[in-house]
């Protein structure tokens, strides 16, 4: 039997952190969603799962006494450009819960009511970005990708006003924690390097205690989230994922993908493809997130350098040493995910050209990047044929490609295994995401919504039924739009 454990370890550093505030009330919440196996995995008391107490609590109506709210500070470069103060401005930190399995986990409401960061703001949020957010999270989860996870949502009863009304909603958010780089620059920017220290004995301690034995630990924790963003980052490139808001204040020290604002999954393979509406000049185009990641990784280090060596110099040149690694790191992750979606299970450098040749062919003939992958998958590969246009260099790559799986120990049906794990017959297309935000907000119609909240659970496993939602949008399905919730 599991034992409900609740701690407040960040509400014990310096208050300068933090502001302690409590959610806003609203005037008639309903449930949307209620995630049961993830509220089992925290040990979350049966009394909350989808009931009158579960909803006075998830929409912040009726704390209960183990809540202790705050809103975070943190700072950020949002495009580029760095804004010295942002904060939690419409979500709050309930508390930190203990899993079955004794991991750390945040609690935070989204869309809880204003803060002393909403800079105006109303700190809420409409249905139609709760609704992705819940979509998107759960199902990057599935799909094995390190991400915060969806434990509750529900409506308020009450409109949100962007352009139009919209109908209100509430997140609850799960999170190893919601420091970010962000959060660093903020403590950094404050000038009081014992403040720094503290803090970041508080990261180390909570996402990287292997760090403290390490002759240099501030130095390893840097290489640490490095390695994890790394990771992370060539994961979403290998599904085709565009987060599409890669600021500072939205890039976790834990690895975690984080804030589902004008995130999409590509379709058509193309390294300039962007979504975000707000995103103009595509700095957060699919093919540029890599760099930008080690671009945001550079703003971590300078927050650090203060205790890396006390001569900046050196400290400067500590923190170089650390970044430069984060090429081989990621096109190690890269290559890893791409060979395996390929059936090649023990992939080395020999293997980028011909992942290369595949990428050129992708984009030259705009093939959807996840159903080519999977009819690769498939008994007979030549199928995916029909989806290029040049007849030639495709044959030409399969061939190449034959040649290099037929030279592992692995039989055709293993290799079929392989890539099928690898490779989701299943992935949150635009379309439909959209599809199931227009339901529920035109219409409270939350059937389709539920449809992809369950199918989305096994993105790998093909079944009749789900069949409709692997395939590419129509012309008129196709959304080359999505918007944040603020």
């Amino acid at each position: 039997m599991s034992v409900f454990s609740t701690e407040y370890s960040y509400q014990q550093l310096p208050e300068i952190l933090f502001a302690k505030c409590q959610p806003t009330a609203v005037a008639a919440p309903e449930w949307l969603a209620f995630n049961h196996s993830l509220a089992d995995e925290l040990g979350i008391p049966a009394q909350y799962h989808a009931s009158e107490a579960g909803l006075k609590l998830f929409s912040g109506n009726d704390l209960p006494e183990w809540c202790q709210p705050i809103a975070q500070a943190y700072a950020g470069h949002q495009f580029a450009n760095y804004v010295p103060r942002l904060g939690d401005g419409r979500a709050l930190l309930l508390a930190e819960v203990i899993s079955n399995n004794g991991q750390r986990y945040d609690l935070q409401l989204k869309g809880a009511g204003p803060t002393p960061f909403s800079r105006g703001g109303d700190g809420r949020s409409p249905l139609g970005p709760v609704i992705r957010e819940y979509l998107l999270s759960e199902a990057m989860h599935a799909l094995g990708v390190p991400t915060t996870r969806a434990l509750a949502a529900v409506s308020t009863g009450e409109s949100v006003y962007r352009d139009e009304p919209q109908p209100g909603a509430i997140l609850c958010r799960v999170a190893k924690s919601h420091i970010r780089i962000g959060t660093f620059q903020y403590v950094a920017a404050l000038n009081d390097r014992q403040l720094l220290m503290e803090f970041t004995d508080y990261v180390i301690n909570r996402h990287y205690p292997q760090c403290q034995s390490q002759p240099q630990p501030y130095l390893a924790l840097l290489a640490a989230v490095i390695a994890a963003q790394a990771a992370t980052v060539a994961h979403w490139m290998s599904l085709g994922f565009i987060h599409g808001v890669m600021n500072t204040d939205n890039m976790t020290i834990s690895g975690e993908t984080i804030d589902y604002g004008p995130c999409a999954f590509m379709e058509a393979y193309d390294e300039k493809a962007v979504f975000s509406a707000i995103d103009r000049r595509g700095r957060y185009a699919y093919g540029n997130q890599p760099a930008i990641a080690l671009w945001n990784l550079t703003r971590l280090a300078e927050a650090l350098l203060p205790l890396l060596h006390s001569d900046q110099q050196q400290a400067i040149a500590l923190a170089t040493s650390a970044l430069e690694e984060f090429s081989s790191l990621y096109q190690h992750n890269y290559r890893q995910k791409m060979a395996t979606k390929l059936g090649i299970t023990a992939p080395a450098p020999e293997d980028d050209p011909l992942i290369a040749r595949l990428l050129q062919l992708l984009q030259q003939d705009q093939v959807d990047f996840s159903l080519f992958f999977r009819q690769l998958s498939q008994q007979d590969p030549a199928t995916a044929a029909e989806l290029f246009n040049d007849k030639r260099n495709w044959q030409s790559w399969l061939n190449s490609w034959q040649v290099r799986t037929s030279e592992q120990s692995l039989t055709s049906e293993q290799r079929i295994i392989v890539m099928q794990q690898a490779n989701p017959a299943l992935i949150p297309r635009n379309h439909l995401v959209q599809r199931a935000i227009t339901e529920a907000t035109g219409h409270g119609d939350l059937s389709f919504f539920n449809e992809l909240k369950n199918a989305w659970q096994h993105p790998f496993v093909s079944k009749p039924e789900y069949q409709p939602l692997t395939r590419p949008a129509t012309a008129a399905e196709r959304v080359n739009r999505t918007f944040c919730g603020t």
